[in-house]
């Protein structure tokens, strides 16, 4: 009974922990995420360079959503992420720990395969959880209407699964590519961030730990996103409005990878990677120290 009271205790701390990290990011980030997204649905082939629709750049886009859709534009979309980072983030970190002792294979103490594969595990099991919220931000932050004319995140819910259905046309489009590119993010995200800071020494002064584990959760964040954005930016393609109206054009993730490097070049599969690594670098950097002081805190507490 005392170990079944110590494993939930121990998940509730993990839970906890990710989630409130998984919430102070996305409250702080969200701007750059929408940026990015903005950035990653347009093909740059139908527009001019005044069109308020194009953007040729981070800082061209936050000018002209200000100009033409205010300041609050810069927070379309983020009731899901809201509703999803929490829970997705206490998944992400509760998963990861599980995995991790699945892929000990024999070792008394995690290795980086060991912390890799356990982030890879962990971001396939939160992408597919997450994908249906994924699917209903693209769609508001990629709508452009201001003010009222902006249809809620219920009201735009409905209309998908009206329209759509619930399957992969529908509320669960692009779960493949959000697989992928999840997938990708965590091993890499995981697996570097555990493996560097087993190797670097911790410091006594508070000050420096802290920047020690900022450092490192940043290099993992940026690392980790300038290795899944192909699979990002298929994954906005797919889930983004679709260059004519009725007519799917982006449908599978490699077909869209294939497709945007065909007909736009190579540099297109990294569009948007400056707001990513803006948003991931300090945002995966926000996680993973959260996540450690809230551990630590909420062990402390529950001890």
């Amino acid at each position: 009974m005392a170990d079944v009271k110590k494993v939930l205790k121990e998940a509730a701390i993990q839970i906890g922990s990710g989630g409130s990290a998984g919430f102070v990011e996305v409250c702080i980030m969200h701007p750059l995420d929408l940026v990015k997204t903005r950035l990653q649905i347009q093909s740059g082939k139908s527009l001019t360079k005044n069109d308020p629709k194009h953007y040729s750049g981070i800082f061209d886009c936050f000018r002209k959503m200000y100009k033409y859709e205010g300041l609050t534009s810069f927070w379309k979309g983020i009731l899901p992420p809201i509703l999803a980072e929490t829970p997705k983030r206490a998944v992400k970190f509760f998963t990861f720990e599980q995995y991790k002792q699945f892929f000990l294979f024999g070792s008394p103490t995690p290795t980086p395969l060991t912390f890799s594969l356990a982030g890879l595990g962990a971001g396939v099991t939160e992408a597919i959880l997450v994908n249906p919220f994924e699917v209903v931000k693209v769609t508001l932050q990629s709508n452009r209407s201001v003010g009222k004319e902006l249809p809620s995140t219920w009201v735009v819910t409905k209309e998908i699964i009206r329209t759509d259905g619930l399957g992969f046309r529908g509320l669960n489009k692009g779960v493949t590519a959000t697989i992928a590119r999840n997938g990708v993010f965590n091993m890499v995200y995981f697996g570097f961030y555990h493996s560097v800071k087993g190797y670097l020494p911790e410091f006594e002064d508070p000050v420096k730990e802290f920047v020690r584990k900022v450092g490192i959760g940043f290099t993992s964040g940026t690392l980790a996103s300038c290795l899944n954005i192909p699979f990002d930016v298929a994954k906005s393609r797919i889930q983004g409005p679709q260059p004519v109206p009725g007519q799917i054009k982006y449908k599978s993730t490699l077909g869209s990878v294939a497709l945007v490097y065909k007909e736009e070049g190579f540099m297109a599969l990294y569009k948007g990677l400056l707001p990513k690594v803006l948003r991931l670098g300090p945002g995966g950097a926000i996680m993973l120290v959260v996540y450690d002081y809230m551990h630590t805190f909420l062990t402390a507490k529950l001890a």
